[in-house]
């Protein structure tokens, strides 16, 4: 008994200590499931990865602490049914992750597992965009989403100005969703997926040579193709057969492509031919000693049998992840100390009536490990394992390849904070765009067809067809565009505009010319616009203003004349004023102009009084002079002359301006008197608008419904004029003899019809701007080309060659406008002049009065000298001097220079 009481407490002292060993130590095992399709590009390289992964976990003595990672793959084969119940499989061992799958569709439907039973779904190779973390709160992406992908496209898209492309993708979750972010990125940048060519998910030869045979027939020539990893690469071999990876052709492909070329062996690297000139994108794996090692161990697995297929980004990836979750069910244990798993009521109640797979459990703390998962930080095969807020790999940007040479080349680096260069962004900072265009960079690609020029993107389609292009068979203003001698061919001002803009369009561009209207009347402008709208013209040519509701249906190029609507009214001579002969100068050019014979006539009167009899005498004579002698150097016949040095040189600056002032001022008044002055009792659009008068205006001009519509004007009011003859008949009529007081058109038109008649002309200004265009389909890319090389003509100087071969035979018609001004000459346009003539002026009148103030001193001086001493001494007033020095002046320099020689001189004593 008592031998009892002491064994008792030993043998409870020994389990609690046994069975608390067993705790901190934790599981002996812990489960992972992987689910994939083992024989598949991606998967070959995937399973080795993983394996590798596994035990290289295990063999590593810093991780799980003795706990040994198990790996339970199930072999998905590309189907999502086979991919459900493998992973109902797996998750029937107890696992506490799932790694995979490959596939986008595939991982949609294991995700609602994943969120039912709480077991993290870690994916290292689904990309598709809308597996998102609020949808599937237990997914998480250890690779690029193909949201960043579809960016880098859109930014090479952009890169190399192409504004249209053609998608073809696979027709599943992965490539819908895929093309459709890249629909949003192109947008983002105002450029668009012209055409979107879906393909069936086994790629069928037959479907995929229908689908680019009618891609041909469309002017877009950028592809950008977006399906599954393809070992046969049948998409381009079939493109190759039908000579579409040649000139002209851009073929862009997304990560598919480098996946499939790196997982290829070096003897099937032949294959690369077929993809001459193609560009493609790689996730990017920064260089580093891990990686250099782990490559150098995938060659001996290839050498010995362990590994059927070269290594790419997803098999570094797929190591990658399972380290992922090695690191993260570490921290689990440390914190959870065991796993288990509990039974879900609606799960049991659910499974007890409908399914037989009872083991099914719910991982009782598969919340902590997926958090745990999130906060995964280390340096791993790829580069940064880190997870950002959408449960997303941080993107490590992309390599951009291009294949020539039958080699793979890398031409640059692309990432979401730094864009393109030509090296690579190592750290590229989390989802932070902090660059700009001109910054961008890449290598010189090599295209299809060998060339390194950048290809247009774009021709012409290839339909077998030419363009049928719309031209306005006038009846009237035939110079813009008519028939040639009634054959199909067709000639004007508009036509040689379009075929000399075609000759700088870098493509060939087949045309027809197609006559719209019977050449009896002028046609609806607007039809022919509604025609191209709807297909029937692929474009129109003529003299087709560019106004807002026909910019709204169709595209039109750069304008190649400037127009606007113009008011055309009967003129008359206006009469003769009697003070036509004060036009020429300004009101202001008046007033210097006599100002300055004023300011001269006292100057010289000045500078002469002094040495000059004629400017001497009682004052009145002397003020007669003064200015008898300014004026009538005016006419050159003053008889006066000036002696003074400083006078002499004050007339010869003073007479040089009075020759130019002379010589403009009969200019500008025999400009005024000869050239015709018109005038009209309407001054402008309102006062038309007011009068009530007719207005006419051209048929199938815009200008009925602007007036009618803008500017509200009763269209009983408008008459309705087909011809030059129309309009020269109505405007003599008048509105009361059955015309109209005033025709509204286009400016181009009006000078073409003035450039014939005398008696009409432009009243006021514009009063809309507008121009003429070619119309377009809407989106053309041939619109934007012409537009380009319209500009060019204007730049070059052609476009007004061209103006003046078909206007300007008898001389360019010029623009009769109301002036109400005359051409009068300013004072801006002769300030130079004369101050130059003020600043001699000054100066010579400065030097005269230094010379007499010397002058006076000396004399006093002397005066002072010869004086006889006087005991009182007394300093004169201020005033006293000043009138002293007046009188000093006024006194001839004859008798003061006598004085001086008297004084210099003075008479010898008497023998």
């Amino acid at each position: 008994m008592k031998h009892s009481v002491i064994l008792l407490p030993l043998v409870v002292l020994i389990w609690v200590f046994l069975n608390g060993s067993v705790y901190c130590q934790g599981p002996a095992v812990v489960n992972i499931g992987a689910i994939f399709t083992f024989n598949s590009v991606i998967g070959r390289a995937a399973k080795v990865a993983m394996e590798t992964a596994v035990s290289d976990v295990n063999a590593d003595p810093k991780i799980l602490n003795g706990t040994k990672l198990n790996l339970i793959s199930e072999d998905a084969n590309c189907s999502a049914f086979l991919g459900s119940v493998g992973a109902f499989q797996v998750l029937e061992e107890g696992v506490v992750a799932i790694i995979g799958p490959q596939s986008s569709a595939i991982a949609h439907m294991i995700s609602e597992i994943a969120n039912g039973l709480r077991v993290p779904l870690v994916s290292y190779a689904a990309t598709d965009p809308t597996l998102s973390a609020s949808q599937f709160p237990f997914f998480i992406r250890s690779t690029q989403s193909d949201s960043y992908q579809m960016a880098a496209v859109a930014e090479l898209v952009d890169f190399y100005e192409w504004k249209e492309v053609i998608a073809i993708f696979v027709d599943d979750d992965y490539g819908r969703s895929g093309i459709a972010y890249l629909d949003d990125e192109l947008e983002k940048k105002q450029l668009k997926i012209a055409y979107k060519l879906p393909l069936p998910i086994q790629l069928d030869p037959g479907n995929i040579t229908d689908m680019l045979n009618k891609s041909k027939l469309l002017g877009p020539r950028v592809y950008v193709v977006h399906v599954g990893p393809d070992p046969s690469l049948r998409i381009f071999s079939i493109a190759q057969q039908l000579e579409m990876i040649t000139t002209n052709y851009v073929w862009l492909a997304t990560d598919w492509l480098s996946t499939t070329l790196d997982s290829f062996s070096q003897m099937n690297k032949t294959s690369l031919r077929i993809l001459q000139g193609v560009v493609g994108l790689r996730q990017h794996i920064p260089e580093s000693s891990q990686k250099r090692a782990f490559v150098s161990r995938w060659r001996k697995f290839l050498l010995e049998g362990l590994a059927r297929s070269e290594l790419n980004t997803y098999g570094f990836q797929a190591y990658d992840t399972v380290w992922t979750a090695a690191y993260s069910i570490d921290k689990f244990l440390k914190k959870q100390r065991n796993i288990t798993f509990s039974s879900s009521d609606k799960l049991q109640k659910f499974i007890s009536t409908k399914m037989q797979m009872r083991t099914l459990k719910v991982f009782d703390h598969g919340s902590l490990l997926h958090d745990i998962l999130l906060k995964t930080n280390f340096t791993g095969l790829s580069g940064q394992v880190q997870f950002n807020q959408d449960r997303n790999i941080v993107s490590g940007g992309y390599d951009v390849i291009n294949i020539d040479k039958m080699a793979i080349h890398t031409v640059g680096y692309w990432s979401n904070s730094s864009g393109f260069s030509i090296l690579p962004q190592e750290n590229p900072q989390m989802d932070q765009k902090n660059y700009s265009r001109p910054n961008q960079k890449l290598k010189n690609v090599t295209w299809p067809g060998g060339k390194t020029e950048r290809p247009r993107g774009w021709v012409i389609a290839d339909n077998g067809r030419p363009l049928r292009i719309g031209v306005p068979f006038r009846a009237s203003f035939v110079e813009f565009a008519t028939k040639v001698n009634n054959s199909d061919d067709m000639q004007g001002y508009c036509i040689d505009v379009f075929k000399e803009a075609l000759k700088l369009v870098p493509y060939d561009v087949p045309y027809k010319l197609e006559p719209f209207g019977d050449g009896h009347s002028n046609p609806s402008y607007d039809g022919i616009v509604k025609m191209v709208q709807n297909g029937s013209f692929d474009a129109a040519v003529g003299d087709i203003a560019i106004v807002t509701n026909r910019t709204r249906i169709v595209d039109f190029s750069q304008p190649y004349a400037t127009t606007g609507l113009v008011i055309v009214a009967p003129i008359h001579n206006s009469k003769s004023s009697a003070w036509v002969f004060l036009k020429p100068f300004t009101v202001e050019m008046w007033c210097v102009t006599a100002a300055s014979f004023v300011m001269i006539a006292v100057v010289i009167w000045i500078l002469e009084h002094r040495v000059n009899n004629d400017f001497r005498g009682p004052p009145r004579k002397q003020l007669v002079t003064m200015f008898l002698f300014s004026f009538s150097t005016l006419f050159k016949t003053n008889q006066e002359s000036t002696e003074s040095s400083l006078g002499k040189m004050v007339m010869v600056v003073w007479l040089f301006l009075l020759m130019v002032i002379t010589a403009s001022y009969t200019a500008s008044l025999t400009s005024i008197l000869t050239v015709q002055q018109l005038s009209s009792p309407i001054s402008g659009i309102d006062s038309l608008i007011a009068s009530n008068w007719p207005i006419g205006y051209q048929v199938g001009s815009f200008a009925y419904s602007y007036l009618a519509d803008n500017l509200y004007i009763a269209r009983s009011r408008l008459i309705e004029l087909g011809s030059p003859e129309e309009y020269e008949n109505a405007l003599r009529k008048g509105p009361k003899g059955g015309g109209v007081g005033a025709i509204i058109d286009e400016l181009t038109y009006v000078d073409l019809f003035l450039s014939k008649q005398t008696e009409f002309g432009i009243i006021g200004q514009p009063f809309t701007k507008s121009g003429w265009g070619f119309a377009f389909k809407r989106d053309s890319q041939l619109a934007v080309d012409i537009s380009t090389a319209i500009l060019k003509l204007s730049e070059s100087g052609e476009l007004q060659k061209i103006h003046e071969k078909w206007f300007c035979k008898m001389g360019c018609p010029g623009e009769r406008r109301q002036n109400s001004e005359p051409n009068q000459l300013h004072m801006i346009s002769f300030w130079g002049l004369y101050l130059l003539c003020g600043v001699f002026t000054i100066g010579a009148l400065l030097v005269f009065l230094l010379q007499m103030v010397r002058q006076f001193v000396r004399y006093k001086r002397e005066k002072k000298r010869s004086a006889p001493p006087s005991p009182i001494s007394s300093r004169p007033h201020c005033s006293q001097v000043i009138y002293n020095f007046f009188d000093f002046i006024d006194e001839k320099e004859e008798a003061i220079k006598k004085i001086f020689t008297q004084s210099d001189n003075p008479p010898g004593p008497v023998s």
